[in-house]
């Protein structure tokens, strides 16, 4: 599963009302370029290479699927709607907002209109001083130094003095306070996705299923009905298993949990998928484990329509799944609606992502962590 992009933007601002230019700019970037994961104290600068009224500075760190290129255009885009006009002339100007892209990940890029790491970072202590607040674990990929080894060395001798802290946009979604959530939804649903980006974002543990491991899915696919109840009871037991071992390292009242999966969705497939007899069978074992079970502190439920499913699918491209039916996902949604109605005691969100893309669209991730703070209420 490939991570998000780790990257550092400093902004600076000494015109108009200083910390509410910094402020704005903060949640713009949140909205629209990559989730705010760490934001530094604002540090009051004197203007650098030229004389002017002082900077405010600070340094914040996004996560994002997004190239270096296209943040970079999306925040001279954020710049302009805040009022910054870029004048072509030499030198430096004061400015009401300017943000810089100073790290991208350990890349180092050299292009006519980005170069990565900033290359005058080394020399600007009101870059290093924020920087050294996001306690990242980073080496300048070029000088191979930390932030404090940079800031020991650094020509840089103005005096950079910290004005307040900062509220970061993640503070207002306290995720963690639930510890332990589950996220449900139907083949290709994204639940996995959305875990994994959740979990990067809020520094969390994961329990994520492990059923490409299973050597009946294949042959399910080929032959269901021979192929059901061995299928079923061995999900059971491994999920039982996993859960079971992957909870037992985490403490439910301290660490925060984020699972792509719950154990009575067994109970969903094997009711489709099973024979009468069979699932009769199938059930008094489910009910059994599941009395055991740790149950979620909040448990979403990914809805997603049919036909963005089989699109999702299709682009996934698990050679055993191409061949799934539109009935056979529709009854697998009926299951987990009818199921979920008849929980007594689990705390259930149903969120419709059916014409959301949270991985390509950042404000459609945005509305499912807003959808989960409302949940909060």
């Amino acid at each position: 599963m490939k991570s998000q992009h780790q990257v550092v933007l400093a902004i600076g601002s000494n015109q108009g009302n200083r910390l509410v230019n910094i402020e704005s700019c903060i949640q713009l970037i949140h909205q629209e370029v990559g989730t705010v994961i760490k934001v530094s104290k604002l540090y009051e600068t004197p203007a650098w290479g030229f004389e002017s009224d002082a900077f405010y500075n600070c340094a914040l760190v996004i996560h994002t699927n997004s190239s270096a290129q296209k943040i970079l255009n999306q925040v001279l885009k954020i710049e302009k709607q805040l009022g910054r006009i870029r004048l072509n002339q030499e030198g430096y100007q004061s400015r009401l907002i300017d943000v810089d892209l100073i790290v991208f990940d350990n890349e180092i890029i050299k292009s006519e209109k980005l170069e990565i790491p900033h290359p005058l970072m080394q020399n600007r202590k009101f870059v290093l001083l924020p920087m050294k607040d996001l306690k990242l674990d980073w080496k300048h990929p070029v000088f191979q130094k930390t932030i404090t080894e940079l800031l020991a060395i650094t020509p840089d001798d103005s005096l950079c003095t910290v004005v307040q802290d900062l509220e970061n946009p993640l503070q207002e979604i306290p995720l963690e306070t639930f510890n332990y959530i589950a996220f449900e939804g139907n083949i290709g649903a994204g639940k996995t996705t959305l875990a994994h980006k959740i979990a990067e974002d809020f520094n969390a543990k994961t329990v994520l299923e492990r059923f490409a491991d299973n050597p009946f899915l294949p042959k399910f696919y080929k032959d269901q009905n021979r192929y059901a109840f061995p299928l079923e009871m061995s999900f059971l037991a491994d999920r039982y298993q996993q859960l079971s071992d992957d909870l037992a390292q985490f403490d439910l009242f301290k660490d925060f949990i984020v699972a792509d999966y719950h154990i009575f969705k067994s109970l969903i497939f094997a009711k489709i998928t099973l024979a009468e007899d069979e699932y009769r069978l199938y059930r008094n074992l489910f009910d059994i484990i599941y009395k055991e079970m740790q149950k979620p502190d909040l448990y979403v439920y990914l809805y997603q329509n049919t036909t963005r499913l089989l699109e999702n699918i299709k682009r996934r491209g698990r050679a055993y799944e191409q061949n799934i039916s539109a009935e056979y996902l529709d009854k697998i949604n009926v299951g987990y609606l009818d199921y979920i109605k008849s929980q007594t005691d689990l705390n259930v969100l149903i969120i419709d992502v059916s014409d959301r893309d949270f991985v390509k669209k950042h404000e459609d991730y945005l509305f499912i962590l807003n959808e989960i703070k409302k949940k909060m209420a």
